[in-house]
């Protein structure tokens, strides 16, 4: 297990009360394969009650707003098989209230939440990476000093953000998400709509990642990339110590 960080000094004190902000995909096919996708159950259900656990309350949106898919293979089928923090939050009313009826993105607004996380799969590749409302949130957010977080495919969401220079606000930044390797290694480098590393050195982030499927997260700043399922809890837990001002 791996963790890179880069102090900030920022504090987010004045928005501590605020509820953190989870943008979920609403896109439920890969590609043209016919074949379904939408979130990684992983990457929603530990960030969630890691911060839950926390003391943070967690607003759930997306861009359609309403019910959004669960990748297959990442949600088994009877909820008695599930584990973790996917079977609680699969058996937990309060959040499946919040999960079948989240908010559209488009009527949200960054100053109303302290913190905004982009759980990934790979449905986020064709909506949250081109979602205007998505990226006008994570904009606001970054350029407000609030901790912005993402995992995995969810990095997507930050490729349409910009910082109030008008550049990406990965430039410069040390960043991480799912690698080219990985991509390659679940075969859909020629189905994905383009390749997220690949998109993050030309927005100028400096990326940098750990071994294939193992957890490894990079904190620069307020910005925190996570780079596969594994890395879940990790980013999370970053995103704790940055809304306490560690």
């Amino acid at each position: 297990m791996q963790f890179a960080i880069v102090l900030c000094m920022t504090s987010w004190n004045e928005f501590a009360m605020n509820p953190l902000l989870m943008i979920v995909t609403s896109h439920a096919q890969l590609g043209s394969t016919g074949k379904p996708t939408g979130i990684w159950a992983e990457e929603l259900t530990t960030p969630y009650y890691t911060l839950v656990d926390a003391g943070y309350e967690v607003t759930l949106a997306s861009p359609l707003g309403g019910k959004p898919p669960f990748a297959e293979g990442s949600v088994k089928e009877t909820v008695e098989a599930n584990e973790g923090s996917v079977k609680r939050f699969l058996q937990d009313p309060a959040a499946m209230a919040k999960f079948n009826t989240t908010h559209k993105a488009s009527a949200l607004d960054a100053a109303n939440f302290c913190a905004v996380f982009l759980p990934g799969g790979h449905g986020t590749m064709w909506d949250i990476a081109l979602d205007d409302a998505t990226a006008r949130i994570v904009s606001d957010a970054f350029n407000a000093n609030l901790p912005v977080a993402a995992v995995c495919h969810g990095v997507a969401g930050f490729v349409k953000a910009t910082r109030s220079d008008g550049k990406s606000i990965v430039h410069g930044k040390r960043v991480n998400a799912f690698t080219n390797e990985e991509e390659a290694g679940v075969g859909l480098m020629d189905v994905v709509p383009f390749h997220l590393e690949t998109r993050l050195r030309e927005l100028g982030g400096r990326f940098e990642n750990g071994p294939m499927w193992q957890p490894y997260a990079v904190r620069d700043g307020h910005l925190i990339t996570g780079q596969n399922p594994a890395s879940s809890a990790l980013v999370a837990q970053q995103v704790v110590a940055a809304l306490r001002g560690e």
